[in-house]
């Protein structure tokens, strides 16, 4: 499957976009953090533009890019919640990470001493595992393997009605009424299953 077929079926101009590039941090420490990001999730310090005039460092694996800034105006903040263990929160902001053995990802995590909260998403018979843990800023990373779970687009089931627990009430006005190919369940799966099969993450330590 061609992106020029994947850009047949859309009905709306989307921006030229082609994958996901990098992650930027605020950070403590720039050494703290790259040392997390190596040795707990596997990454590589790269070469970073010499223009820049403050403290930072990039970091690559798994086809993206994780981008550290130094902000010295952190240390005051997190001084005075140093005392202070941060519940870990599925729900707040994270980043998540493919893995291809959870059970793994939990041994590793208790060798290192790390705390961590692991959850459970079931839909139509598929689970999906997911270990939840912060960084040395407390933001909050996820591994799980998500790909138990499909990816299918509301738009391209003609069967999908919208339910009490539904945000949204009719068909989006950026991609209007389905029809054509997009009625048919599971073209548009298929077509976005293939892209991510080719971009998968394998996660491994």
């Amino acid at each position: 499957m061609s992106f020029m077929e994947i850009e047949e079926v859309s009905n709306c101009e989307s921006l030229p976009l082609l994958s996901l590039n990098h992650v930027s941090i605020l950070c403590r420490s720039v050494w703290a953090s790259a040392r997390f990001y190596e040795e707990v999730l596997g990454f590589v310090l790269i070469k970073r533009p010499s223009s820049f005039k403050f403290n930072g460092a990039w970091l690559y694996n798994y086809g993206i890019g994780i981008h550290l800034i130094e902000n010295p105006s952190l240390m005051d903040e997190y001084d005075s919640m140093d005392e202070i263990i941060r519940p870990i929160n599925p729900k707040d902001n994270h980043i998540s990470f493919q893995c291809t053995d959870v059970g793994l990802v939990k041994r590793r995590l208790q060798e290192m001493g790390m705390r961590y909260v692991t959850a459970l998403v079931e839909d139509d018979g598929a689970k999906v595992d997911q270990v939840f843990f912060h960084d040395p800023d407390g933001y909050m990373i996820e591994l799980c393997n998500c790909e138990n779970i499909p990816i299918i687009p509301l738009a391209s089931c003609p069967v999908f009605k919208p339910t009490s627990t539904t945000t949204f009430k009719k068909p989006s006005p950026l991609t209007g009424p389905i029809t054509g190919p997009m009625a048919k369940c599971g073209f548009m799966e298929n077509v976005m299953m293939e892209s991510l099969s080719m971009d998968m993450l394998n996660f491994s330590f």
